[in-house]
């Protein structure tokens, strides 16, 4: 389905562009598309803590409890596999991961496993709220857009620190 594609969807605040990670063909035509440095890294979502396994450290129950947490949506930092690889991390010892309760988002990774999900939008624009807005700003460097509507937050998602509970970036408004 995704094998070696790039496509915009709705998230739970913004639209995202995803591919799959074990990918790095489409890893590095996302980060094109968005010319994002790929020092900064990339978020993974997924349905299963269990399908982010070949990117980040094996959790203990209490930290697998907090990426499983059904309350607001929260992108984590965990510490990464040893054999990550350095275009999804960038230039971390952490990889953002979250698990995605929004329904779309929630079936593509339950049918490819975890899945590069990055706000869609050019380095420095705001993130896309609407699919017309991410034909604007992506046209054809993208493969396709999987219509749907964005979930309930107001924009991308907080993200933190699992090991420290630290808030890295704040929830924030689109």
């Amino acid at each position: 389905m995704l094998d070696g594609k790039v496509l915009a969807y709705p998230t739970e605040g913004v639209w995202g562009l995803g591919c799959l990670p074990s990918r790095p063909d489409a890893v590095r035509r996302l980060l094109d598309a968005k010319r994002r440095d790929p020092d900064k890294g990339l978020i993974l979502i997924a349905a299963r803590c269990e399908d982010l396994g070949p990117y980040i450290q094996p959790l203990d129950e209490a930290q697998q409890a907090k990426l499983e947490h059904p309350g607001e949506p929260v992108t984590w930092l965990v510490p990464v596999a040893e054999d990550a690889p350095v275009l999804l991390r960038g230039t971390h010892a952490t990889q953002a991961v979250r698990i995605t309760r929004h329904s779309l988002c929630r079936a593509l990774c339950l049918q490819v496993g975890a899945l590069v999900s990055t706000s869609a939008n050019p380095e420095g624009m705001p993130p896309a709220r609407t699919s017309d807005e991410v034909r604007e700003m992506f046209g054809s460097t993208i493969d396709g857009i999987v219509e749907g509507p964005l979930g309930g937050a107001s924009g991308p998602t907080e993200i933190r620190d699992l090991l420290t509970g630290r808030v890295v970036r704040p929830a924030q408004t689109a």
